[in-house]
């Protein structure tokens, strides 16, 4: 089969079962994080000390952001989570972040995750991490961009040939040409910050239990964080039941 074809086979699956990999990159993670924890002799106080990973959250939240600014300004049925459909792509989004990345919903997954990437401190494991996301992503992207080409053939290309892939060009800019969609954020991103808490609470907790003998969950401000994560998307989810809001 040619590289062209298997490419875009390949882009296909892994899009269609892309949310598997922050599945591997929790497993992983972890491990390598209590293997880290161990090696350094970290003591619980270090352990409980969250002043550093604030800086590793504010990363995650980084992606969360700029997830929210693309979906919140994104035409109907472009953007979002959708996995059992497949592509889809009613119109071409090409103005607001669309004019200065074409992948930006993939940018901020890559912070989102780098975020959780550096709870480890494990050089090396974050090295790991950037290579196989570039690699599992960039089958992802092409089989986009195919599926673009085809549906919007000529006004695709000329905007792919002006706009960079995933390094933005802010001089690029072109004012969006939408409003911004407050309530299609925390319909469609809700997840997104409860998966981020959830993530850092499963680190935190299973490598407490495991290293330290005087662990309380209580005591971790993480353990909190994720309480606070469950009330908003259940409130979130509670409203969406509720009314009419679609």
């Amino acid at each position: 089969m040619p590289l062209k074809e298997e490419f875009r086979l390949q882009g296909n699956f892994l899009f269609k079962h892309r949310s598997y990999l922050p599945l591997i990159i929790v497993a992983v993670g972890l491990a390598v994080y209590i293997y880290t924890l161990n090696a350094t002799n970290t003591t619980l106080e270090q352990f409980n000390d969250y002043k550093v990973e604030l800086i590793f959250l504010f990363v995650a939240f980084f992606g969360q952001f700029i997830r929210a600014y693309s979906v919140g300004f994104a035409a109907k049925n472009t953007s979002g989570r959708n996995t059992s459909v497949g592509q889809v792509a009613d119109s071409l989004n090409s103005t607001g972040i669309y004019s200065i990345v074409r992948h930006p919903l993939y940018l901020g997954n890559f912070f989102m995750w780098l975020g959780i990437a550096l709870f480890t401190a494990n050089f090396w494991f974050i090295i790991a991490f950037l290579f196989m996301y570039w690699l599992y992503y960039e089958r992802i992207m092409y089989a986009e961009e195919e599926f673009l080409r085809e549906k919007y053939g000529t006004t695709y290309e000329k905007w792919a040939e002006n706009t960079p892939a995933i390094i933005p060009c802010i001089k690029k800019w072109v004012k969006p040409n939408g409003t911004f969609s407050l309530w299609k954020v925390i319909k469609q991103e809700k997840s997104g910050i409860l998966n981020i808490f959830l993530t850092i609470f499963l680190f935190k907790v299973i490598a407490g239990y495991i290293l330290f003998e005087n662990f309380s969950i209580g005591q971790n401000i993480w353990t909190w964080a994720l309480v606070g994560a469950v009330i908003y998307y259940s409130i979130v989810k509670i409203v969406q039941k509720s009314s009419k809001l679609s």
